[in-house]
Order: C-alpha cells, then sequence, then structure tokens
C-alpha cells in the first residue's frame, strides 16, 4: 500500500476497498520505529510482481519505457519524508492499467523530487525537452488582448475550452488526503469562490448530498465529474469519495471550477464558438482573483505543482472541438501538422474516446518550459493552421 495511504486506520480500509491496495502486515512495537523510512515487505513484493508485469507487458506507457531495472532497484525502498509515500504509490496506476499513456502520478509534492530519476525523464519526454537542469519560467499571462477569434465565420470550431490545475499550498495530493483535509479544502474553496463578482459570480454545488435534480441539470450540462475512472482509482485518488469534491459554476455557464477531482482545483473557461481571446481572458481574471484569497503550491523549478506531472508548469490546456472532416479522412495528416505544432489530438470526448461525426479535441500538449501566454499561442497557431488547411482541401 506504500506510504501515505497507511497512515492511519480509517484510511487503510478506505484504501483496502478499491482493491488497488494491499492492507500492510500488523507491526509490532520494534517495527514501529522504522516504520517511517523503511518500505514494508507487502509493498516490495507488490512492486516486484506489478514490475516484472509491466516489463513482459506491450504497454506504451513512458512509465515502461523509463523504469528500467537499475531505476527501479535504486527507488523501490525510498520515501517521501513528510507522508511516507513509496514508490508503489507513484506507479501503482500504470502498474495496474497497461494501457496508460503516462501511467505515474505524484501522491505528494516531495515525490516529485524522491523518485526524481524517474519523473525526470518522462517529464522531458512528455513536455518536449523539459531538462531535469531546465528550470520552468515565471507565470506570464501575456497581453491578454493579442487573442482573437480563431474561426469568426462559426464554421469549423465548436466550443473553445482553457483550463488549468492549481494545489492548495500546505495539502499533499488526493491520495495522503485525510476525509477532514478534504472537508476543510471544500469549506475553503466554496467561501473563496462565493466571493467572486461580474460575471464570475455563481453558485457552488457540493457532491455530498446532491439532490438527483441537481445532479442531473450538471450531467446534462457535461459538468459533472464522475467517481470511478479507473486510471485516478487505481492512483488512489478517489478516497471518501465524494466527501469535499465539488463544482462551482457561474450563472451564465461559461466559467467552471471543479474541487478534488485530480486535482485540488480545476479551473475552466469556455463558450460556444471559437473566441478563444475571450475564453482566455476570463480564465485569467478568475485565476488571478482566486490567487489573491487562497495561496498555491508552487516549485521554482517545476512550476504549479499538480498530482499528474503531465499537467505541471503552466498547468495550461487550451483546446477546441472543432470540425474538420477533410483532414480527419486523413489522420496522419491530421497528426502531422499538430506534431509540428505541439498539439495533442483526441477523441470528442477527451482521452481515451472516438472522434464522433468528425469531431476532434484538439489541445496544446507542452504545458512546462514555456509561459502560460506562449502555451496558449502555440494551439491558437496550431488551430489557424488546420483551419487554413481544411479550407483549402
Amino acid at each position: 500500500m506504500g506510504g501515505c495511504a497507511s497512515k492511519d486506520k480509517a484510511k487503510t480500509e478506505a484504501t483496502g476497498a478499491n482493491g488497488s491496495n494491499t492492507p500492510a502486515p500488523a507491526t509490532n512495537e520494534d517495527d514501529v520505529k522504522s516504520e517511517d523510512t523503511m518500505v514494508d515487505q507487502a509493498v516490495l513484493d507488490k512492486l516486484e510482481a506489478g514490475y516484472a508485469k509491466l516489463a513482459a507487458s506491450d504497454s506504451k506507457s513512458l512509465l515502461k519505457k523509463f523504469l528500467t531495472k537499475e531505476v527501479f532497484d535504486n527507488l523501490k525502498t525510498k520515501k517521501t519524508p513528510s507522508f511516507g509515500s513509496s514508490l508503489l504509490d507513484v506507479i501503482q496506476s500504470g502498474l495496474e492499467n497497461h494501457d496508460s499513456g503516462v501511467g505515474i502520478y505524484a501522491p505528494d509534492a516531495e515525490a516529485y523530487s524522491v523518485f526524481a530519476d524517474l519523473f525526470d525523464p518522462i517529464i522531458e519526454d512528455y513536455h518536449g525537452g523539459f531538462k531535469k537542469t531546465d528550470k520552468h519560467p515565471p507565470k506570464d499571462w501575456g497581453d491578454v488582448d493579442t487573442l482573437g477569434n480563431l474561426d469568426p465565420a462559426g464554421e469549423y470550431i465548436i466550443s473553445t475550452r482553457v483550463r488549468c490545475g492549481r494545489s492548495l499550498e500546505g495539502y499533499p495530493f488526493n491520495p495522503c488526503l485525510t476525509e477532514a483535509q478534504y472537508k476543510e479544502m471544500e469549506e475553503k474553496v466554496s467561501s473563496t469562490l462565493s466571493g467572486l463578482e461580474g460575471e464570475l459570480k455563481g453558485q457552488f454545488y457540493p457532491l455530498t448530498g446532491m439532490t438527483k435534480e441537481v445532479q442531473q441539470k450538471l450531467i446534462d450540462d457535461h459538468f459533472l465529474f464522475k467517481e470511478g475512472d479507473r486510471f485516478l482509482q487505481a492512483a488512489n485518488a478517489c478516497r471518501f469519495w465524494p466527501t469535499g469534491r465539488g463544482i462551482y459554476h457561474n450563472d451564465a455557464k461559461t466559467f467552471l471550477v471543479w474541487c478534488n477531482e485530480e486535482d485540488h482545483l480545476r479551473i475552466i473557461s469556455m463558450q460556444m464558438g471559437g473566441d478563444l481571446g475571450q475564453v482566455y481572458r476570463r480564465l485569467v481574471t478568475a485565476v488571478n482573483d482566486i490567487e489573491k484569497r487562497i495561496p498555491f503550491s508552487h516549485d521554482d523549478r517545476l512550476g504549479f505543482l499538480t498530482f499528474c506531472p503531465t499537467n505541471l508548469g503552466t498547468t495550461v490546456r487550451a483546446s477546441v472541438h472543432i470540425k474538420v472532416p477533410k483532414l480527419a479522412a486523413d489522420r496522419a495528416k491530421l497528426e502531422e501538422v499538430a506534431g509540428k505544432y505541439n498539439l495533442q489530438v483526441r477523441g470528442t470526448r477527451g482521452e481515451h474516446t472516438e472522434a464522433e461525426g468528425g469531431v476532434y479535441d484538439i489541445s496544446n500538449k507542452r504545458r512546462m518550459g514555456l509561459t502560460e501566454y506562449e502555451a496558449v499561442k502555440e494551439m491558437h497557431d496550431g488551430i489557424a493552421e488546420l483551419i487554413k488547411l481544411e479550407s483549402s482541401l
């Protein structure tokens, strides 16, 4: 079960529930002293077995690519100092789901340094060459007025969305949170968001005790996140569900905050059509406003800290739902152009889904080593190029 999940009995019971962890053997008095620095035998056995299976599999995950025997042997007995997270806490999602694209999560912020031999090459590979000697630049939203509408005639872009992730300072990530911390965070977040004004003004809906009507309304608006994503479940990120989880949206339904889904906060700005400028400006206003009230976890080298290493740095994902039927007929061409602009092409409903009716979800892929503005600009330029190509075919 690794570390943070075995800190107290309540947690142990909760983690056993989803089957992704084996309860740790009972410790006697002599073992207790070493418990915080030693990884127990049950965890080591589970790691060895999981590693052997992954090595023999045809998994294409970044975990398999970079978890060499040498790296594995070097890290398997380590734990993070504050939360006692082990290598198993970091890699169990990828060990369980061989179809993962990445396969690792950081149970707490210290995991990024304790398990750097594994995180650093994965981060470099995913974020287009962000090396372990590189430093993420300071936050810079740029000149928000330089981005406009990518599709004024409304022919190609169905909707536009820009989101970022944030973690609250002083709290670990999902697998290490106690039930009390979940409640405390939800209280902080809902009271902060209730202070938002103007176009951002709205309402917070806690998942706990949510009525069927409200639930249905949020599902119809595609706002509600659900428990049971197997990648997150295996990473132990769904404990004490639905405690501490909630959704905020403004009256116009163009601004949304998820509390304690994958990250502590997912701040989302979106609307129909292709006006990226308007969507981006709204997000920047909101993040700056929330940041004045809640301190966020930030690292000098890695930028804003998140649960999944793919979201580090700017944490910004700018995306459009776009209809490009001619390019869609030649997926290789679509991928080629996307690759040139560091864009990621996903199915209509995001990761692990198909494109429905030639509609793709296309977003910036790199989130590290560039500023927030540059990340969004990369998506802007790539989408402009795809539209140009589609209209010329």
